[in-house]
């Protein structure tokens, strides 16, 4: 087709979450999304690689926003801080609307073990730049990895508090709930009031 089709990456979107939804992805091929766009196999393939990349083609972009935010914090925050604030602009700008579609990507990713490793690999990927970010800042090595790690549990966290939870809450508003609850973890443990209650010091 060499006319201009208006959205049609858009198009292909939303036809292929709905037929994720209602087959199962593995079920569904890219000849039935590209019909239920009313688009050829041949636009799908300018726009996609295959019918993964339709739940995943946002990595590459929220992993750059993610890292430019982290190294753009201010100076002199902790790297955790940074790492929050990284994140919290993701989630204040990707994650902006509540309408559905994280829920049901979510949904189709769970039933795929296939789409749950990749899914983990997206992740790994994201602290795997987020420490890098970090070390850009002068953060050392582990102390990078560990903020890095613990700031994307949190975020993975919270992702999943806000798809489950009321539509009118905001991601970034439950991610910086989950920051405070991490924050509070990690003073109990300083304190020494972590343990288990009965549990002897010399144990």
């Amino acid at each position: 087709m060499g006319r201009w089709e208006p959205n049609a990456r858009g198009r292909l979107a939303q036809a292929a979450m709905e037929l994720y939804t209602e087959r199962g992805f593995e079920q569904t091929t890219v000849a039935e999304i590209a019909e239920r766009a009313g688009l050829t196999k041949r636009t799908f393939f300018r726009h996609y690689t295959d019918k993964r990349d339709v739940l995943f083609a946002g990595a590459a972009a929220l992993q750059t926003l993610v890292v430019d935010s982290v190294a753009a914090a201010p100076p002199g925050l902790a790297p955790i801080a940074a790492v929050a604030e990284g994140l919290g602009t993701a989630a204040a700008t990707t994650f902006a609307d509540h309408d559905g579609v994280p829920r049901a990507r979510q949904a189709v990713i769970e039933a795929n073990p296939e789409l749950q490793e990749r899914e983990l690999v997206k992740l790994a990927t994201l602290g795997a730049a987020v420490t890098e970010a970090l070390r850009g800042r002068g953060v050392d090595g582990p102390t990078a990895r560990l903020a890095a790690e613990a700031g994307i549990t949190a975020f993975r966290i919270a992702f999943e508090r806000w798809i489950t939870g009321p539509p009118e809450r905001a991601l970034h508003a439950v991610l910086r709930e989950t920051f405070d609850d991490l924050r509070d973890v990690t003073s109990r443990v300083a304190e020494g009031r972590g343990a288990s209650p009965g549990a002897r010091a010399d144990a």
